[in-house]
């Protein structure tokens, strides 16, 4: 861990924290993993624990059919047996603490950091000590961006958004040929582009049309899929990363039209879409330019109150936007005061996406781009659809 167990203590110390306490059993959490920077020799079948305190050296406890398990990782090694003594010593490791944090959230709130299993949070809190949530922890050290990641994410922003563009173009020759295209056969026409151009995603994208558009997480299927027609709202939401260890996701929505003349209630919608979007760009690159300090619910309030003027709020059914890592769905700030009150700050390496939505029945709008928050500011990574797209068919 090198300067990285330095960074954590004085990051412990700067939060009022006493340690951070990992756990773990069958490799239920892999953010410990991911954090602490080692694989174990092999899947632990027992439990072990690994303290980090704010001051002084790190303590390690593992089985003692287990002996090796932390072996790679720096402290005191302590070895246990029976469930007594597993108490007795985790008691000793935490002698003198009264705050630690843990992967915990109070009532998971933040799922992504909830991988500590509530008997375990009611062991240590048996021993006198008070858990809190590590989400900021977290956030801190696995969800900021180094130089590498920023750098992945913008090639593989190059690729997403020509292979957006082509597949648009292929809806609008199909259309001008007399022939549409199903939802799914755009899919896998972007699937195939992201192989092609060394692109990874584990599931998606979303292609939809019209009521389907509605459904913010639909994606097509071979069976059942729609016709791309005439007249038609078409959307379409991907993301990937490149085919390299530590890459980071780029994750964007576009709409089209599928003619030249949309109708007056679509382009208002993607207007008022486009503006909460933007106001919440904005909101971050003030706070960002400004160094004001910013959460993630206060993104959200930005994009749901521009749509609440609007009456368009009871529409918009999801939080504003998600951290982006090696995960598309990353483990740092959510812009969100809807699904959860996410108080975690926007600091310099995180990445996240805006992308406000209104769905209708018969049609939805979403508008989504990437955030990069800088150390002198915050820009959108990618392109950026001003207007909804008309298809000349």
């Amino acid at each position: 861990m090198g300067m990285r167990l330095e960074a954590m203590q004085a990051a412990l110390r700067e939060q009022g924290v006493d340690g951070w306490l990992f756990f773990d059993h069958h490799r239920r959490d892999g953010l410990a993993y991911r954090i602490l920077g080692f694989e174990p020799p092999r899947t632990p079948t027992r439990r072990w624990y690994y303290y980090v305190p704010a001051q002084g050296e790190p303590v390690k406890l593992a089985h003692r059919i287990e002996a090796g398990m932390l072996d790679a990782l720096p402290g005191e090694k302590r070895l246990y047996a029976g469930w007594q003594e597993q108490e007795q010593r985790l008691g000793g490791m935490l002698a003198g603490a009264r705050r630690v944090a843990m992967q915990y959230s109070p009532k998971c709130a933040v799922p992504y950091v909830a991988m500590v299993d509530a008997g375990t949070v009611e062991l240590v809190r048996s021993l006198g000590v008070e858990v809190v949530s590590s989400a900021a922890l977290v956030q801190q050290f696995e969800a900021l961006w180094t130089p590498g990641q920023y750098a992945s994410h913008k090639r593989a922003q190059g690729k997403v958004d020509g292979i957006r563009a082509a597949a648009f173009r292929l809806a609008e020759e199909r259309l001008a040929r007399g022939a549409p295209a199903t939802e799914f056969e755009i899919k896998q026409f972007i699937l195939n582009a992201f192989e092609t151009e060394g692109l990874f995603t584990d599931h998606g994208p979303i292609v939809a049309v019209n009521a389907h558009a509605s459904d913010p997480h639909y994606e097509p299927q071979a069976s059942g899929s729609a016709e791309i027609r005439r007249g038609s709202l078409l959307l379409i939401d991907l993301w990937a990363k490149l085919r390299e260890p530590g890459a980071v996701y780029y994750d964007i929505t576009w709409t089209a039209y599928c003619g030249s003349a949309p109708p007056g209630r679509m382009v208002d919608v993607f207007e008022a879409v486009a503006g909460a979007r933007d106001a919440a760009v904005e909101r971050v690159k003030r706070a960002a330019e400004a160094g004001e300090p910013l959460c993630g619910w206060q993104v959200d309030d930005a994009a749901r109150g521009f749509l609440r003027e609007r009456g368009l709020a009871e529409f918009f059914i999801h939080r504003t936007g998600h951290s982006i890592g090696e995960e598309v769905h990353g483990t740092g700030a959510n812009m969100d005061n809807f699904e959860t009150h996410d108080e975690r700050p926007i600091v310099p390496g995180l990445c996240f996406s805006i992308e406000p939505g209104v769905y209708l029945p018969e049609f939805g709008i979403r508008s989504e781009v990437n955030v990069f928050r800088s150390e002198t500011g915050a820009e959108a990574t990618g392109e950026v659809q001003r207007a909804l797209l008309r298809m000349d068919v």
